[in-house]
């Protein structure tokens, strides 16, 4: 425990799943590591996670082209398949990454990723998921010829003002604040020829315009289908892309991903509040390299890891010890944590403070920051035992706020 000031704050590490790679001609691609893609120790949870993927991954993974890994249908699986054997290789026992890792972020398709890594779903589950986005998503990339460039650096207003970057359509614009991660992408068909002051233009090699409105019709089967699969709620504070807030229910932490298919990324606002989390340490997952490269110009004084190679994971594993912390979250059958989902000040519900007992779905009150106010609701209600904070007190994201025990049939 670290004391900054005159306030407590944890120290763990951020653990950062793989990103959807906008790769470009002779870039970087995703690539299961042979050794770990074929090893006889892969284990049969994964070996199935696999073949649930389809498309014959590990070909795909160690052997194919550059060409063929780029389309969407193959990248997508390959990201995420990747994450979760790298993250298996560096936690052998899956339980003991809930001793080390504190927070959980994955960048778009990652996000699945990550929500495997916090046990909301399993990896044959993440694998079904990611392999019917990549197609949907690929048709719909088929639907309208559309493409993206990165705008890099500049002024964040004169970005913003330039001719393109307009949003009429929710999602139309991809931003991050140039001091954040210097990147702006627009769904376009060509560059412009001319680029804000201080900015360039890098066209992406990419199949359509990704999280804008022109991915709407790949929105619909992804979203059936989550609705179908079972979830638990995360181990670990799960931060997610619309908005950067730490999501503790199982059901929304993946209808979110499925949503932010056609709509914008925003990874400036999952930095903010991993540095709210008082974060140290943030490993990346393999193809990793990008978020770990936006971290050091972004957050200042934090360590970063990009796991890349398998001869790497001594020094992860040591990378972790070193900054890791146990999850404050806890999700027995006995015992239900309602926690905080950003910074900012806990104001306590009338209703909550006046009864034992939360009916499923209660407000139990709201957490307001200089940016906006946000209701906090226990969505499966029960018996309160512990309020863990008090009207008024400044919370983190992810701190919980009360404990309770299940009521009869709500677990």
């Amino acid at each position: 425990m670290r004391v900054r000031g005159a306030c407590k704050v944890r120290d763990p590490s951020g653990w950062c799943c793989a990103r959807h790679r906008r790769s470009r001609p002779g870039g970087p691609v995703p690539r299961l590591p042979a050794a770990l893609a074929r090893g006889r120790h892969l284990r049969q949870p994964i070996r199935l996670a696999l073949h649930r993927g389809g498309h014959r991954l590990a070909h795909y993974g160690t052997e194919a082209d550059a060409e063929s890994i780029r389309r969407t249908e193959i990248a997508q699986p390959l990201l995420v398949a990747t994450s979760l054997i790298a993250a298996l290789e560096l936690f052998p026992h899956p339980t003991d990454a809930f001793q080390r890792v504190s927070a959980l972020a994955g960048h778009s398709v990652g996000e699945i990723a990550a929500a495997a890594g916090a046990r909301v779903i399993t990896a044959e589950q993440a694998m079904v998921l990611v392999r019917e986005r990549g197609k949907a998503m690929a048709a719909a990339a088929g639907t309208t010829a559309t493409g993206m460039t990165a705008l890099l650096g500049g002024d964040r207003e004169e970005v913003l003002a330039v001719p393109g970057t307009t949003r009429p359509h929710p999602g139309q614009r991809q931003r991050c604040r140039p001091d954040r991660c210097g990147r702006h992408a627009r769904a376009a068909g060509r560059p412009r020829r001319r680029s804000p002051a201080k900015a360039r233009l890098m066209p992406l090699s990419v199949a359509g315009a990704f999280h804008t409105h022109h991915m709407e019709p790949a929105v619909g089967h992804p979203a059936a289908l989550a609705r179908s699969v079972s979830t638990h709620d995360p181990r670990t504070a799960l931060i997610s892309n619309r908005d950067g807030r730490v999501v503790h229910d199982g059901r929304e932490v993946l209808a979110r991903p499925v949503g932010q298919i056609a709509a914008p990324v925003r990874w400036d606002l999952c930095m903010d509040a991993m540095l709210d989390l008082g974060v140290t340490g943030i490993p990346e997952m393999p193809p990793a390299g990008t978020l770990t490269g936006i971290a050091k110009r972004a957050m200042k004084g934090v360590e970063t890891f990009a796991l890349k190679t398998p001869d790497q994971l001594d020094d992860a594993r040591a990378f972790v010890d070193k900054h890791g912390e146990q999850s404050v979250i806890e999700t027995t059958p006995t015992r239900r944590m309602v926690v905080s989902p950003g910074k900012g000040t806990f104001h306590r519900s009338e209703e909550a403070s006046s009864i034992d007992s939360l009916p499923p779905g209660c407000v139990i009150g709201a957490v307001a920051s200089t940016r906006d106010k946000t209701e906090v609701v226990a969505l499966h209600g029960g018996d309160v035992v512990e309020w863990l904070v008090e009207d008024g007190d400044i919370v983190s994201p992810g701190q919980p706020l009360v404990r309770l025990h299940p009521q009869g049939g709500t677990h």
